[in-house]
């Protein structure tokens, strides 16, 4: 698929992409891909736009390999809940625990402070 759509956007930009480097299969084999096909083909369509040699450039992508954080440790989807979970624990980890104020969780999550304390409450969070 990946070769495909290379050749595909390379014969519609006019480049002669014709190198994909072994990284590019290994971060793509990693990803769980949630756009399924089509966000597949969306980013090989970036990364042929956006090269400038016959090498396919691939540093313009939004993920890493192994980048799984919306995915469980046994491969299921995780819901938005619990991304969101995630994130606001993350969020007051690295705020040491401080919801509101300039440099509290709220701040860094660009959300109003009784707006934040409001979700925490719905997820289980507690202070």
């Amino acid at each position: 698929m990946i070769r495909h759509f290379v050749k595909k956007f390379s014969i519609k930009t006019g480049k002669n992409i014709d190198k994909i480097p072994r990284r590019v299969f290994d971060i793509l084999e990693e990803y769980c891909f949630p756009g399924n096909i089509r966000e597949l083909e969306n980013i090989i369509e970036r990364s042929v736009i956006l090269s400038h040699q016959q090498t396919l450039s691939f540093d313009i992508i939004p993920f890493k390999k192994g980048d799984k954080s919306i995915v469980e440790d046994n491969g299921s989807f995780k819901s938005l809940e619990e991304i969101q979970r995630e994130h606001i624990l993350n969020a007051l980890k690295k705020t040491q625990g401080r919801v509101s104020g300039p440099s509290g969780a709220a701040r860094l999550l660009g959300l109003n402070d009784k707006t934040l304390f409001s979700k925490m409450a719905k997820l289980g969070i507690n202070e």
